[in-house]
């Protein structure tokens, strides 16, 4: 695990003077809970700080790249970029995947893929950076792992894989495409919802999410895949 690490931070850029932070942003509660009597504390404190320097952070960086926008124009942009499917993407590419610790159960299930767990590593990545290195160093973070993949004129979203899958649908004549929340599950102030993408009657793609629309988003883009391997 010490060589996962290691890696993690090679692909990231930052050697954490407080290894014990790093550990701690990617432990799950999964994980924390099959371990009986030992002292280790889960990430979630850290991905609810995590998710207030990604606002900021984005802000300003919106702020400072768009003077002429408006303000419900700015908000609009900072909502594309800090939601589920973009820090999934982001989460993906720096494969953060790979080094959660999850419970057995979870690791079964495929809570290393989950997208609502991917977004939350890379918020509580963010939390522990800032926790060790500062605000600068999240910027820099930003910088190179993020800024650089959202769109130039910063008009649409990072991406829409409903519009994507919609016009792939229309491009092959199949259809009709629709979504269906087939399953809602956690505690009321932790929901996560599972969607499916249907074409037709064949269900082509299964997504998870905070909100219906992100575990569609989720559901989309798996279909899409689908249907480009096909």
């Amino acid at each position: 695990m010490k060589e996962s690490f290691r890696k993690l931070q090679e692909r990231t850029g930052f050697t954490f003077r407080n290894a014990a932070l790093l550990r701690q942003a990617f432990t799950h509660t999964s994980y924390v809970n099959e371990q009986r009597g030992a002292r280790t504390s889960d990430n979630e404190r850290l991905e609810f700080l995590g998710d207030a320097v990604l606002q900021l952070t984005v802000s300003e960086y919106l702020y400072r790249k768009y003077p002429d926008r408006p303000e419900g124009e700015l908000t609009r942009l900072r909502a594309s970029i800090v939601c589920e499917p973009s820090l999934v993407r982001f989460a993906e590419a720096l494969e953060f995947g790979q080094v959660v610790l999850l419970g057995k159960g979870e690791e079964l299930t495929g809570g290393r893929t989950r997208p609502s767990l991917l977004a939350d590593a890379f918020e509580a990545f963010v939390g522990a950076l800032y926790l060790d290195q500062g605000l600068g160093a999240v910027q820099t973070f930003l910088n190179r792992h993020l800024f650089p993949h959202l769109p130039e004129d910063g008009r649409a979203p990072l991406k829409d894989y409903k519009t994507e899958l919609q016009e792939k649908v229309q491009q092959l004549g199949q259809g009709p495409l629709e979504y269906r929340i087939v399953e809602e599950r956690g505690p009321a102030h932790d929901r996560e919802f599972v969607a499916v993408a249907l074409i037709g009657q064949q269900a082509l793609g299964h997504g998870a999410g905070r909100s219906k629309k992100e575990a569609e988003q989720q559901a989309a883009s798996e279909a899409l895949r689908a249907l480009t391997k096909g």
